[in-house]
């Protein structure tokens, strides 16, 4: 367990407060870039900020204060003119920095008037990166936005699984350095909701050894298996976890990252970013912007849908309430991941607090615009049959896009290395 106190600095994210001001050090994805094709303004609340994302006709993207400065209406009803936002009540319209730049009657009374100059909201720079928009919400100069390798592939499709969570974002994170619950809960718990009976499936793996080892972006995760070598990758190469809030798995076939992003102290905004990769020089099939989705959370009768795995980490994370009590946990060998990735947090907290920056923070634009990570080359979940296996709930607009491309991928050296790993 820790300290009530600790746990509170582990999880408030309003500016002021250390994880909040941690986290405003880093580009977190706020919406899908598809969003605002259909839609050019949405409200958005990110670390505990009420905010309107917008794109203006000249196609530039902003991130203001919600609320008009003048009666403080919602600005996410008003109107998109080419060069700003426009409020809707008496036509004020503010810029991509939140600088009023017309105020249609004042400028009717007082040619000359200077009130608008003397009017600013909060703004924040946005930028689109491999389907997604991601905000940054600290200090300037802003640092660079991080192109991780999977953000910018030219031979994929991509999926965008979105779900706003009530809970606290740690929670959710915390689940990326505890490997020992697959079994359990996406096996033996799988099974039991497919079927109804508590017994473990053939296929459920036991875990024997676990490690975590710190590297320049994060944690990488190992776990090792019964029945699998030690020189197999899921032990010897593992996968990461990019501090502070990413988690990143896949194979030559399919990535996934997932983003927790704080809303507030009670609540998350999940991005599962799911790439499919295409088999070198075969075509990948045309798509003007990575499809998105909502995933519902619940069923009919209230209670969480756990049907598949990753809503089955829905639920846990949930039902620890809207911040869980680690003041009152009893933590066993399986936690060292936890308890590693905790004492990161902390130490970059004070590193903020002594006026430096955390890692992950980048300004070198040669490190910064191309991020390779250490990956399985054959990871569970993908057959070489080609079948899309979705990780969430709802269905995904390019279900037919993703199956051509998984059937033109897997090579037949891969499928023989997953046979003679066990995997299939």
């Amino acid at each position: 367990m820790i300290p009530s106190h600790v746990n509170e600095e582990l999880t408030q994210v309003s500016a002021g407060t250390p994880m909040g001001e941690l986290m405003r050090r880093y580009w977190h994805p706020i919406a899908a870039a598809g969003e605002l094709m259909e839609r050019p303004t949405k409200a958005v609340r990110v670390l505990g900020e009420d905010l309107v994302l917008y794109k203006d006709r000249s196609g530039t993207l902003g991130l203001i204060d919600r609320f008009c400065p003048h009666r403080r209406v919602d600005l996410s009803y008003g109107i998109p003119e080419e060069h700003g936002l426009r409020c809707m009540y008496h036509g004020w319209m503010m810029d991509e920095t939140g600088q009023c730049i017309e105020q249609p009657f004042e400028e009717t009374v007082h040619p000359d008037g200077r009130f608008k100059e003397k009017v600013k909201v909060a703004g924040y720079p946005v930028q689109e990166l491999g389907g997604l928009i991601f905000a940054y919400m600290g200090p300037q100069p802003a640092p660079l936005l991080p192109h991780w390798e999977q953000l910018t592939y030219d031979d994929a499709v991509r999926d965008i699984a979105i779900s706003e969570l009530p809970c606290n974002w740690l929670q959710c994170q915390e689940n990326s350095v505890d490997p020992v619950h697959t079994e359990w809960l996406h096996f033996y718990f799988g099974n039991y909701v497919r079927t109804g009976v508590a017994v473990a499936p053939e296929s459920q793996p036991k875990t024997i050894k676990i490690a975590f080892d710190a590297f320049e972006y994060g944690i990488i995760k190992r776990r090792l298996q019964l029945g699998f070598p030690e020189d197999g990758e899921d032990w010897a190469k593992g996968h990461p976890i990019m501090f502070p809030n990413i988690l990143f798995v896949g194979d030559q076939v399919r990535t996934t990252t997932q983003w927790r992003v704080p809303i507030d102290d009670e609540n998350t905004y999940h991005v599962s970013y799911y790439v499919y990769r295409a088999k070198p020089g075969t075509p990948v099939p045309q798509q003007d912007v990575a499809a998105y989705r909502y995933v519902p959370l619940y069923e009919p009768d209230g209670r969480f849908y756990t049907g598949v795995t990753f809503n089955q980490d829905y639920t846990m994370w949930v039902t620890q309430g809207a911040i869980a009590r680690r003041d009152k946990e009893m933590l066993g060998q399986s936690d060292v991941g936890l308890i590693l990735f905790r004492k990161m947090l902390r130490q970059q907290m004070k590193v903020v607090e002594d006026g430096g920056e955390p890692m992950n923070v980048f300004r070198d634009p040669a490190v910064a615009n191309h991020i390779a990570l250490p990956m399985e080359s054959v990871k569970h979940g993908i057959k070489p049959d080609g079948r899309y296996r979705p990780g969430e709930g709802g269905d995904s607009p390019i279900v037919p896009m993703i199956e051509e491309v998984l059937r033109s991928w897997v090579p037949e050296e891969v499928a023989a290395q997953a046979a003679d790993l066990g995997l299939f």
